[in-house]
């Protein structure tokens, strides 16, 4: 089509339509294995926007592809169309009725957040999937999801009262319960509605359709049936032979993909909040039968919970940092685990339900250990549990574990049976095949695993999935339980439900959408399930040298690779984590992980420049990284954008040319060591309004931002100053390293760990040195290699004395483990300083938890301390350090503020096009934390960026934890 033909409906919405070529690019892919670039990408921002949408659509016959979180693992999202993105505008809550217990929501309202509102009320949202901190109830709608809960709160579909929804005419419809007059009313209506209830109602009155549906459908006793359109559901009222007095098209609409018409009002039936206590049984297996033998006997009792994860997921967690401490429970090297959630309203309760769960499961002797947890211990199995979807993407290499027969769905008593078979058919195909999700439901998320790039693995794509749709068939069971049919299975309904049923789905489709405009290639006259594919077939793999070395994941391309669309990087500021926080503030596609890492595998697969990086999209694209880290352990694949960005920013500036900000910032160490020859004349140019508003304009800087003082101090001669008064300290040689931002900006910091230190008996040397923080993050990494170099071979006598090195700015420290990691080849010294290097917080921790530190030496003063911990050190290494070093005085009451980024990310937030998003970012959290406090409040903050960006944001003064720490001791 005619780009220019856009124009015209690009002016008349209020919303956007982009049809750059980064956002079509960024909208090719979702969760699932297929790409296909749209025509344009909507963001529409009302009603009259999507009215608008429809009738252009329809006029040029153009296909409309909804999108919520872009979570969709069969390709529903992806389209040669217009992308319809409503996660935007459509995000309002618009009517809670507390005595009915329903609410009304636009299609863009987070499942989480959603029940985060209804939380006060003793009322929730029941379905709940794995990606229920990022998906949205129009998506919920679109596949009739429903998660780890169904077999205690049913599916979506059960829960949805009404729609309001645009027709293909243009025209809307509120689609609800109706009786039987209604019904008949309806049917006489001169419009596109009333058509739909009519010729539906004809449909459906005829016995031999109704026969048909009967013979041909999943078992009824399947709640996870999504096969198709679920006319079955339509069979229960009594104007088609059933006993239910009502008739609700929402029953219809639910589990359509959008093929049917576009939602912009949603009604949900909420239940009342769980019992309060609960408790969850994970029984381990040493086989897959063992542990399937155990499904129907556990299901006798009344579990909320009912899931299971193979050792294929749980071998993923391991190489996960976030996912490693919910592996707590893990007991030896289980073939299979079952979470087996019992809940009651008093402890008496739950222990009866409990008690009898574990008779039953000592009864029958298949399970080799049953750990019993409680509280948070069940939110961090149900973590682990969760992170299966993403970690799969973790597999090194282009062999993936492939959605594409992951959704089957049989009755109970014939789950067992039916696995038997499929793994049967694995073992023909010499498949290693996946096994986990909702065992009590009767649906395992089985994955073969293939290297879609190979032609002989599309082959096996389509064979596997033929023969296992025929193995569904045979035991009536329903090959989409939950994940929808998308492209992936969409062909396959003739065989599930029979030729005479589909052909009445495609009436239906034409009774609805007669010009095919509500996304095209779903559900009927389907995509071929092996076209169209993320990845080129045979392609010949493009070579991309970089500097760093990501032989970890066998190249940056295969970096890139790793994200398989899950959207984890899209949940907000209001859940648990940090990423992403570019994302939090704006809301926008493009700033999340799944946007970079997606950027950066389509040009540097697709470029036909020498210098793939030479792009002016990734540019774009990597813009508002603050390079916080936060993916590297919170993506379930481990994308780390932060080192791809680093490497990214070196590639495009060795074609580009450096800027001369980017040359200030990158070379900050060199400036800051000339000022401070002249510290009082510097700091006076810092401090003037005249001439550090002359600096900052001249250098890019933000005028709001102030520059920080620089210092020159002897940290040697204070150290003999501690020396002299202990000659002979009590404990172990250390080192501890004054990084760059110490020796120059924070000197106090450094002063009182040496106090610290000294003072609590260790033999103390010190180590000066450039850590390169500042040439990473601006994409110097000749210069930072550099550096790697000089401070390994200074490092070298310490290390092979085992001498311990501790940091104090984590961002400094840190990058011994991480990009250290990727600039030298001496992999036995690399992995010696990785092994040898601490945050100091972790070092005093670790002493603290031997007993050679004790409570006895500090403080008994009572204080409150709130501890912003710095991103890297969230990434990297974790917050009970530093909350276990500042609850040693035993008279401080400790917290962590769960504040994500704090926005600063070094010289990110000092840049003028950065300042409004750094203060965003910095004011979902950790600003409104800051300032609520009591003035008497101690706020710890281990970051030199993020101290600064505290008192900007809130006025307030933080210290570093050492600092808090150091006041604290007595002795």
């Amino acid at each position: 089509m005619n780009k220019s033909l856009l124009k015209p409906l690009a002016e008349a919405m209020q919303g956007e339509l982009l049809t750059d070529n980064l956002s079509r690019t960024l909208y090719a892919t979702d969760a699932s294995v297929y790409r296909k670039v749209p025509l344009a990408v909507a963001y529409p921002k009302d009603k009259g926007d999507i009215k608008c949408l429809v009738r252009f659509a329809e006029q040029h016959g153009i296909g409309l592809i909804p999108r919520t979180a872009g979570t969709s693992l069969a390709g529903q999202c992806v389209g040669d169309g217009i992308v319809v993105d409503v996660s935007r505008h459509f995000t309002e809550i618009l009517h809670f009725d507390k005595e009915k217990k329903q609410i009304c929501v636009q299609p863009g309202v987070v499942r989480d957040e959603l029940n985060q509102y209804l939380q006060p009320f003793g009322l929730f949202f029941g379905p709940n999937t794995s990606t229920s901190n990022r998906c949205m109830i129009g998506g919920m709608v679109g596949n009739n999801s429903s998660g780890t809960t169904s077999i205690q709160y049913g599916v979506t579909r059960d829960k949805v009262v009404s729609l309001r929804c645009v027709l293909s005419d243009g025209s809307e419809a509120l689609f609800s319960e109706v009786d039987q007059d209604t019904f008949e009313r309806k049917k006489n209506e001169n419009t596109l509605e009333g058509a739909i209830y009519a010729k539906l109602s004809a449909e459906l009155s005829n016995p031999e359709i109704q026969k048909s549906i009967k013979k041909e459908f999943p078992k009824a006793s399947i709640h996870r049936r999504n096969t198709g359109y679920a006319v079955d559901e339509l069979l229960k009222g009594n104007l088609f032979g059933g006993s239910q007095r009502k008739i609700n098209l929402c029953k219809l609409l639910a589990g359509s993909e959008g093929t049917l018409a576009l939602t912009t009002e949603i009604t949900l039936q909420l239940d009342d909040l769980p019992p309060p206590l609960s408790a969850m049984v994970a029984t381990h297996y040493r086989s897959l039968e063992d542990c399937l033998s155990d499904v129907a006997p556990v299901m006798r009792h009344n579990l909320h919970t009912c899931e299971m994860m193979d050792k294929v997921i749980l071998d993923c967690t391991k190489n996960n940092r976030a996912q490693l401490e919910n592996r707590f429970f893990v007991e030896g090297d289980p073939a299979g685990i079952l979470m087996l959630e019992v809940r009651g309203e008093t402890e008496q309760e739950l222990q009866q339900q409990l008690d009898a769960l574990l008779g039953t499961i000592q009864g029958t002797g298949f399970s080799y250990a049953s750990p019993v947890l409680r509280g948070d211990d069940i939110n961090k199995a149900l973590e682990l549990r969760k992170a299966g979807l993403g970690l799969l993407g973790n597999m090194v290499g282009d062999r993936k574990a492939v959605a594409c027969i992951e959704d089957t769905a049989v009755a109970l008593e014939d789950l067992k049976d039916f696995i038997g078979e499929f793994t049967q058919i694995m073992k023909r195909y010499g498949q290693d095949a996946v096994y986990y999700a909702h065992a009590g439901a009767g649906e395992l998320h089985l994955r073969p695993i293939l290297n879609l790039k190979k032609s002989e693995d599309v082959v096996l794509f389509r064979s596997i999935t033929t023969e296992v749709a025929h193995l569904t068939k045979k035991y009536k069971g329903s090959f989409s339980g939950e994940h929808g049919d998308g492209i992936v299975r969409a062909e396959f309904i003739p065989l599930m439900i029979g030729e005479s049923n589909y052909q009445l789905l495609k009436r239906i489709k034409t009774l609805f959408d007669p010009k095919n405009i509500f996304n095209p290639g779903k559900i009927v006259d389907a995509f071929p399930m092996d076209e169209s594919l993320r990845y080129e077939v045979n392609r010949e793999e493009p070579t991309i040298s970089t500097l760093m070395d990501f032989s970890d994941s066998e190249g940056i391309l295969k970096a890139a690779e790793k994200c398989n669309g899950s959207g984890d990087c899209r949940k907000s500021h209001t859940v648990k984590g940090g990423m992403c926080p570019s994302y939090h503030a704006t809301k926008n596609e493009k700033d999340t992980t799944r946007a970079r890492a997606n950027a950066l595998r389509e040009f540097l697969t697709h470029s036909e420049k020498t210098n793939r990086f030479d792009q002016e999209e990734l540019k774009n694209v990597f813009d508002l990284c603050l390079s916080c880290k936060a993916c590297a352990s919170e993506c379930p694949s481990n994308v780390d954008i932060a080192t791809l960005k680093a490497e990214f920013l070196y590639q495009y500036q060795e074609s580009n040319g450096y800027s001369l900000r980017s040359k200030l910032f990158a070379h900050n160490t060199k400036l800051n060591a000339l000022g401070s020859k002249m510290a009082w004349f510097t700091n006076g140019i810092y401090g003037s309004k005249i001439l550090s508003g002359l600096l900052k304009r001249f250098s890019g800087v933000s005028m709001e931002r102030s520059f920080p003082s620089v210092h020159n101090f002897n940290f040697k001669a204070y150290l003999d100053q501690f020396r002299s008064m202990n000659p002979n300290p009590t404990k172990g040689k250390l080192v501890l390293y004054l990084d760059e931002f110490t020796k120059y900006l924070d000197i106090e910091v450094g002063k009182d760990a040496i106090a610290l230190l000294c003072g609590l008996g260790y033999d103390l040397e010190l180590f000066y040195a450039e850590s390169g923080r500042t040439y990473l993050s601006k994409g110097y990494l000749k210069q930072a290699k550099k550096l790697v170099d000089e401070n390994l071979k200074k490092l070298k006598p310490v290390l092979e004395k085992d001498i311990p090195i501790v940091g104090l700015e984590p961002s400094a420290i840190l990058s011994f483990r991480d990009e250290y990691q990727r600039l030298h080849t001496d992999t036995a010294l690399l992995e010696r300083l990785a092994k040898q290097s601490f945050l100091i917080e972790e070092f005093l921790a670790t002493e603290i938890a031997a007993g050679r530190i004790t409570s006895k030496q500090f403080t008994e003063d009572e204080r409150q301390v709130k501890i912003h911990n710095h991103c890297h050190q969230k990434a990297l290494s974790n917050q009970k350090v530093t909350f276990d070093m500042l609850n040693l005085p035993k008279n401080y009451q400790v917290t962590v503020i769960p504040s994500g980024c704090c926005g600063m990310a070094g010289s990110f937030g000092y840049e003028k096009e950065h300042y409004d998003i750094s203060m965003k970012v910095g004011g979902l959290k950790l600003f409104p934390s800051v300032s609520k406090s009591d003035k008497n409040t101690l706020i710890a903050a281990n970051g030199t960026s993020c101290r600064h960006q505290i008192k900007d944001g809130t006025g307030r003064l933080a210290e570093h934890p050492v600092s808090i720490l150091r006041k604290a001791l007595i002795v």
